[in-house]
């Protein structure tokens, strides 16, 4: 499917945009790792979430899809069944990471696979420390690469330094780290996002934060609570990065979640001199939620170090799109996670973006852009990664004449209806 992107002259209104992947993921795995039904609103509407979904049901559990929530019905640490076919996680490396987990502590036997971007990611960084714990848990390609094969057993407890900032390996070695009699212990070197962290302590769960280690004490009983899911940052960041540079706009987010370790991007843009204002700020099962304003904005160049890629690593792809129209150069550096994402995003914004007429140079761990450029429409591809379509989608709404987006269908991994939201806004 193609998609074309015209230039607009106006964005305004007042949006919602889906529930926040990340946090959706968590909420039906550890809903099924609990002792009793939960309701999860406002869950994240993407395939990949589905695909979560569909995992679960072949492990067990019972989930009711309705209107505006979803029901499981936790069958506690160990209650999950044996899966009569191979799982399947679609495209989402959060749900077989994150799964490998659960089930390396489980009774039987599993395997856990995905499509064809996901079997070339790497699975080596969930596998390593998982058998560090006792568990027998393999993949292809000296345990690089998914398929993966899980002979459920007891775990043991685990001191460890997580060497990949990642926060779906954290998140499996925390739930597995539920299924043992100990305590482990866990160290960031670079913090991730905390999303596990604070979901569990709103169900009960002991789960400290020592001398910079992460504790969380094995076999306590996750206790079944509502979970409302803010709006997803990542996708609201197409919406604020549109509003800043398309003239005369402004437009506000409501109910987007605001978790500290997710907003480096918003403090990246207002360096970059971004007028985007906070409002209504406020906890909802541990996590701040607020609304955000955002107006037409001069941008400028600016440097993203290493340390900061961990809380942007998702919006990367949108801020090369805003560092184009920015006056100045915009260097990013240390983000060479994203060449093993759903496609290789460096190379991919490079190419894509050169082709629209910007001026970048890719690094082997991050860009070099410099602005501003006035970008020209031209045919792009997606590569089958749904940010990289949507980051195209922006640059197309400033650029002179149509562009033209290819395999644009793929936004469906996690915002079915972007392109609706898109068009609700445009005022020209």
């Amino acid at each position: 499917m193609r998609k074309i992107i015209r230039p607009v002259n106006s964005l305004q209104g007042e949006i919602e945009v889906p529930g926040d992947k990340s946090i959706s993921h968590r909420a039906l795995i550890i809903g099924a790792m609990s002792s009793g039904k939960m309701s999860i609103f406002n869950l994240a509407s993407g395939q990949d979430c589905l695909s979560t979904i569909n995992c679960l049901e072949n492990l067990g559990i019972k989930i009711q899809k309705e209107k505006d929530r979803v029901e499981v019905n936790g069958r506690g640490l160990f209650g999950f069944q044996e899966p009569q076919n191979v799982l399947d996680a679609g495209n989402s490396g959060t749900a077989i990471r994150v799964l490998c987990g659960v089930l390396a502590g489980q009774s039987f036997y599993s395997v856990v696979t995905g499509d064809d971007s996901l079997r070339n990611r790497p699975m080596k960084r969930v596998i390593e420390p998982l058998q560090k714990m006792g568990a027998e848990i393999y993949g292809r390609s000296n345990n690089q690469l998914a398929p993966i094969a899980i002979l459920g057993k007891k775990l043991n407890s685990i001191e460890y330094t997580i060497p990949v900032p990642s926060a779906q390996v954290k998140t499996a070695l925390i739930l597995a780290g539920l299924l043992t009699s100990d305590r482990t212990t866990l160290h960031e070197n670079i913090p991730t996002r905390d999303h596990t962290e604070r979901m569990l302590k709103y169900l009960g769960i002991d789960i400290a934060s020592q001398n910079g280690n992460l504790v969380v004490s094995g076999q306590s009983e996750i206790k079944s609570k509502d979970i409302f899911v803010p709006g997803d940052i990542s996708s609201a960041i197409y919406f604020i990065g549109a509003s800043l540079l398309v003239e005369n706009s402004h437009i506000k987010i409501k109910n987007v979640g605001l978790n500290p370790g997710r907003i480096g991007a918003l403090r990246v843009l207002k360096r970059m001199g971004a007028k985007i204002e906070i409002k209504t700020l406020k906890d909802i099962n541990c996590e701040p939620v607020g609304e955000i304003e955002v107006k037409t904005s001069d941008l400028k160049g600016t440097e993203i170090l290493s340390g900061e890629i961990p809380s942007l690593i998702d919006e990367v792809p949108l801020l090369a799109v805003l560092a184009c129209l920015a006056e100045g150069k915009t260097i990013i550096k240390g983000a060479q996670e994203l060449r093993v994402k759903e496609t290789d995003r460096l190379k991919a914004i490079a190419s894509e973006l050169n082709k629209l007429g910007a001026n970048i140079k890719e690094l082997p761990d991050g860009l070099e852009i410099t602005g501003p450029t006035r970008l020209k429409g031209a045919l792009v591809q997606s590569f089958g990664d749904h940010r990289m379509a949507m980051a195209l989608s922006i640059a197309g709404v400033v650029a002179q004449k149509e562009t033209v987006i290819e395999n644009s269908a793929v936004v469906d991994v996690s915002f079915p209806n972007f392109f609706e939201i898109l068009d609700s806004l445009n005022k020209s």
